[in-house]
């Protein structure tokens, strides 16, 4: 038996089989349906490693610890006898999904330079919040990117590496390349939500603000709200709307497709997209009610009580300072941790600044995270809030011309008609 990407699997089932990889391609796609694929799959062969894997590293993107860890320990569990690249990939996920990150991106990288088309390897390196995105490392945008171009002829025209590819061609500026890619991507999967987000990305970084809105609005239309991605997809949604100087819409996109009351998204999004776009929305000028940020700060100290992960951090940061809650920004000041640390640091101080209107100090710390604020993860777009930061900080300060130049360095395409006030 074989799967999509011509790899070998161990079962004798062929509906087991089928399943998998309807399951693969589901989660693969942000599609909905990717736990009831694989329970199908494990349901007909029980000993179909791949498929509790698969499924464990789905829980884990979800947010769910505790089912990807289950499914982890049935994949050892299972009683056959596995290839090389099964036994490579169960390897890689117990690591991961243990915590092991360092170790578990290590293996990967020697899984994919023997197996390049191990497709659920390279998925958990590739992407803004891959292992690549979240590595903290100098250059990882550089280092997603030449991951992705060394996999290319392992992956030829297919939709999920050409949308992967895509991704990391934009984030380091080669937007013409970006756009044929993602062309490319959506035409061999349409429903794919990872694309349709890429896409939005492309229009986002040329500034094209009617057409982003225009098609990721139409294209959400036919998501399901439970899925994956529908969290995020309708952050940039809101805030399109909020650009486009349409306040009423962006409340109504935060308060039924964002807020965590109503959103299924995994808990990264959640909190990372809805921290955003209240920010982003203050910067514009529209006032934000305090019990807003008083939701947010209650849901990041559910799902993320302790420092570890940056891009977490960094957010659950400027929840806390906005929400009036300084012990529990203190803690991740404090006990911020990993190889981006100090810049969770700087960060976390720098809201803490702003929420007091202390704009020198909130000018100094934001400078200092200019220099490389991709090692906290995330998108450039997603890191706008940084870079928007800074700029409106320069406007409380007096110092329009500097900010103006400052945004002509750094973002000079995307659009900013009623993204900040006062520019």
């Amino acid at each position: 038996m074989k799967d999509r990407y011509d790899n070998s699997i161990s079962t004798g089932s062929a509906r087991a089989r089928d399943a998998y990889v309807r399951g693969l391609d589901r989660f693969l796609g942000a599609e909905l349906g990717v736990e009831e694929a694989l329970s199908e799959a494990i349901a007909e062969d029980p000993d179909l490693a791949l498929a509790h894997v698969t499924l464990g590293r789905y829980r884990q993107v979800m947010g769910d610890r505790a089912g990807a860890q289950a499914a982890m320990e049935a994949a050892r569990g299972c009683g056959r006898e596995l290839s090389p690249r099964e036994a490579g990939q169960v390897a890689i996920f117990d690591m991961l999904i243990a915590g092991k990150t360092a170790a578990g991106y290590e293996a990967a990288r020697a899984q994919l330079r023997e197996f390049p088309r191990d497709v659920l390897t390279a998925q958990a390196c590739l992407g803004a919040l891959g292992l690549i995105g979240f590595s903290g490392r100098a250059g990882r945008e550089a280092e997603n990117l030449a991951l992705a171009e060394e996999l290319a002829p392992a992956y030829g025209a297919d939709w999920w590496h050409q949308g992967l590819l895509a991704f990391a061609q934009l984030e380091t500026g080669q937007l013409d390349r970006a756009e044929g890619n993602i062309t490319a991507s959506l035409a061999g999967n349409s429903r794919n939500a990872h694309a349709a987000h890429i896409r939005s990305h492309l229009f986002y970084e040329r500034g094209e603000t009617d057409a982003g809105y225009g098609f990721i609005t139409a294209w959400r239309q036919g998501y399901d709200r439970r899925a994956q991605m529908h969290c995020h997809i309708s952050w940039h949604i809101a805030l399109w709307a909020l650009e486009r100087g349409d306040v009423d819409e962006m409340w109504r996109i935060i308060d039924r497709d964002v807020d965590p009351r109503q959103s299924s998204g995994p808990p990264i999004n959640v909190v990372s997209d809805l921290a955003a776009v209240l920010y982003r929305a203050e910067m514009a000028g529209v006032e934000v009610p305090q019990a807003r940020w008083q939701v947010i700060a209650d849901y990041t100290a559910a799902h993320f009580p302790k420092p570890g992960l940056g891009f977490a951090d960094m957010h659950g940061a400027l929840s806390y300072a906005m929400a009036g809650r300084p012990e529990a920004l203190d803690r991740i000041i404090q006990g911020a941790k990993g190889p981006a640390a100090d810049l969770v640091r700087d960060l976390a101080e720098a809201f803490g600044a702003l929420a007091a209107q202390d704009w020198e100090r909130a000018d100094h710390l934001l400078t200092r995270s200019l220099a490389d604020h991709a090692r906290i993860g995330g998108s450039r777009a997603q890191r706008d809030l940084i870079e928007f930061a800074s700029l409106m900080v320069l406007l409380r300060l007096g110092r329009k011309r500097e900010a103006r130049r400052q945004l002509a360095m750094h973002r000079p395409r995307i659009a900013l008609r009623n993204s900040l006030a006062g520019m």
